[in-house]
């Protein structure tokens, strides 16, 4: 669970994990419960063990599935002459796209 907002565990966790987080498709209400008691606990050291309870709980129901979308294209397939992976040494993608070509029809 990765988020590139900037916090704390509570931050990211209120997204994810919380009824109504922004990326939050189904909570359950002693997750929910175990957010607003850690909000409320003015020591970090039972803060942080209610947080560990949280993220324990999350992990053993299988809250989240790993999706991976990337972040940029790549070109390849029978159309291509050239297709660009491996043209840039240490570079996962088809790069660069200057250098994609077309196979002629």
């Amino acid at each position: 669970m990765k988020s590139g907002a900037p916090g704390n565990a509570p931050v990211r966790l209120e997204q994810y994990a919380i009824t109504g987080g922004r990326f939050g498709y189904g909570a359950y209400p002693d997750v929910d419960g175990l957010y607003t008691e850690q909000a409320n606990e003015m020591s970090p050291r039972v803060r942080q063990q209610i947080l560990h309870k949280m993220q324990r709980l999350i992990h053993e129901r299988a809250m989240f599935g790993p999706v991976i979308e990337p972040a940029f294209l790549n070109g390849m397939g029978p159309r291509l002459a050239v297709h660009g992976l491996g043209l840039v040494a240490n570079h996962a993608y088809s790069a660069p796209y200057e250098d994609l070509r077309l196979k002629k029809p």
